[in-house]
Formats: structure tokens, sequence, C-alpha cells
């Protein structure tokens, strides 16, 4: 097996299925990108930045309950090198954010599988997001991904 940890940050949408209440829908995407952290004795110096490479899409369903959790199910392409399947372990928590009109939640998904580069993947992914009055989502994921030799 061969470890694989990144971190990517997405954004792009989610919103209701439909007329419901319960089902949700996202599809958001990350380039290729640098995440930067400084620590410094006046505070943390953090930032994203894109660089060239291909994309990454996420394309996810969940299910909400009333006391703020959730379960998902989706998939996540990494460019042309292939493509994973995940679900939730256990469920998320999703619920106000201190930034007014904003929700904000965090999830750990186990992935299952998946195909070209990833055939075969096992692993954790921690997603950690916000979503705005719009529907506007901001998605940071840490993966710790075990691949076949």
């Amino acid at each position: 097996m061969r470890e694989l940890v990144f971190a990517l940050e997405f954004r792009g949408r989610a919103g209701p299925v439909g007329d419901s209440s319960t089902h949700r829908h996202a599809e958001t995407s990350a380039p290729s990108q640098v995440l930067r952290t400084v620590l410094r004795a006046d505070g943390i110096d953090s930032g994203v930045e894109a660089v060239a490479g291909e994309r990454a899409v996420l394309e996810a369903w969940v299910e909400r309950f009333p006391d703020g959790g959730f379960v998902e199910h989706g998939t996540i392409s990494y460019g042309r090198a292939g493509k994973i399947s995940f679900s939730t372990l256990g469920r998320g928590s999703v619920g106000p954010s201190p930034m007014p009109g904003c929700q904000r939640g965090a999830v750990m998904w186990t992935v299952s599988d998946g195909d070209g580069r990833f055939a075969g993947a096992q692993g954790l992914i921690t997603s950690n997001f916000v979503v705005d009055p719009d529907g506007q989502v901001t998605d940071n994921h840490f993966a710790r991904l075990y691949l076949p030799s």
C-alpha cells in the first residue's frame, strides 16, 4: 500500500433537491493549489493559491435530519487521474455559523473505492465547510488515502 496525504479547498454550490427540505445536492470543484500556513508571534498567516494543473470535482447527495445531523455520499474526480467514491462515517453536523446567515459544519467520509489511479483506494477524508445564504459553499478537505502499490 501507498499512503497519499493532501488538502484541497473546494468551492461551488449546494441546494435542495426539488422541493425537499431534507435532501440536498452539492457540486464543488478545486483547482490544483498550494495551501500556506505560517505561524507568527502575532497570529497565523494563511492562504490558498491556485497553481497550474488539473481540477478536482465533487458531486454529493445529502440527507439532513432535524437535529442538525446529516449523511452524505458522492464522488470526487481528481482530474484525469481518476475518481473516488465516498460516504459518511457516522453522521456529519451542520448548524448556524458566527457569520450572519451562514451555516457551518463538518463531516468525515470513508472512501469505498475508486477508478483510474485510485482503483482500490481506501481511506478517510475530513470536510470542514461553510455555506452562505445564497448556497455558495467553501469546503476544506484533508485526505489520507491508501492506494494499492
